[in-house]
């Protein structure tokens, strides 16, 4: 038995070739009824019929490939996330996505995006390992590309970021309705955006509950379990009037460190001092015991709206129109907050 064709899914739907071509191809700017694609649709199920994308591809001028290109796709704990959010989105508008891992390697990078050019990809999403601003490869230059985990200097290229200062007001706010005043936070030492960020979210929900920013209450620190040991270390050293009975952590590796320095100075988490993180890595935040509360960056939600929003360029939707989101970081909780001590 031969491959079955428009022409049989014309015959079994009883509508023209034509019409049937405009339903599978899913031609822009017809208006077909929706009783009539149903028909159609049924059809081709019924037939197994599957489009000739090459064809499609020809007519259109599209290859219906999209490439992924990011500096740590191969090691990141979160990349899987970020990829399955992307390949998801393609693969529910008809397209394939070409992985490429720089290493951070601009060089490597400049050949990679080439190559994908060499190949005709589409358009690109280009993503960061954490959240920055940085200046677009000029290799990307006339190609349709959105910024995963970054935001460009000038504006230009549409970007998705997570709302870092809105995690870390869901946070505080979480320790405050707890009844926690003294609350600490232990922040990066890098110069980067989420620093900035959390530490803004943090003030804004103190300020909000009518509790005073105390500058002495924030400890920087290497933002690793050490960084974090030392940081929660320096807090916890006040008196016990004085000392915090929350800390929020810049991410879960201080918070690991965090418990660290508590249980040495006899503190019991939660009972004596309720932890919060952020990221809900999950080999760290599912696996402390207590279990860590945390706040979760929105991989999957910003690598399907990357690839949703660089297939809408390519389709000649929003081409001058860069959207740039701040998606919601939600609170993950855990065993790690409890109410305030008396």
């Amino acid at each position: 038995m031969g491959k079955t064709t428009l022409r049989d899914v014309a015959d079994l739907s009883g509508f023209s070739v034509t019409t049937v071509s405009y339903v599978l191809n899913d031609v822009p700017g017809k208006r077909i009824p929706a009783a009539t694609r149903d028909v159609v649709l049924a059809a081709a199920r019924t037939l197994s019929y599957s489009p000739n994308r090459l064809a499609q591809g020809l007519r259109l001028q599209r290859t219906n490939t999209l490439g992924f290109v990011g500096d740590h796709v191969a090691n990141s704990p979160h990349a899987g996330q970020t990829i399955q959010g992307a390949q998801d989105a393609a693969a529910a508008r008809g397209s394939l996505l070409m992985l490429m891992n720089t290493g951070a390697d601009v060089e490597l990078e400049n050949r990679e995006i080439r190559a994908l050019r060499d190949r005709q990809v589409d358009g690109i999403v280009y993503a960061a390992e954490y959240h920055r601003v940085l200046v677009p490869p000029a290799a990307l230059d006339g190609l349709p590309a959105v910024l995963l985990d970054a935001r460009s200097e000038d504006g230009r290229l549409p970007s998705v970021v997570p709302d870092e200062a809105g995690g870390a007001a869901v946070a505080v706010a979480e320790l405050l309705e707890r009844g926690h005043r003294r609350i600490g936070f232990l922040n990066n030492t890098d110069d980067i955006p989420a620093s900035t960020l959390r530490l803004a979210g943090y003030r804004q929900a103190l300020e909000a509950a009518g509790v005073g920013f105390d500058p002495a209450r924030v400890a920087v620190s290497d933002s690793d379990a050490r960084g974090g040991y030392r940081a929660a270390g320096s807090l916890l050293a006040a008196e016990p009037g004085e000392r915090p009975s929350a800390l929020f952590c810049f991410n879960d590796r201080m918070a690991m460190g965090a418990y660290q320095a508590a249980h040495e100075v006899g503190l019991r988490v939660p009972q004596d001092l309720s932890v919060i993180g952020f990221d809900n890595q999950e080999l760290i935040a599912a696996s402390l015991r207590p279990g860590l509360t945390t706040v979760a960056l929105p991989h999957y939600e910003m690598g399907r709206w990357a690839a949703d929003v660089l297939l809408d360029a390519i389709e000649g939707e929003g081409v001058n129109d860069p959207r740039h989101a701040t998606l919601p970081c939600p609170l993950v909780r855990r065993e790690s907050v409890a109410r305030a001590p008396d």
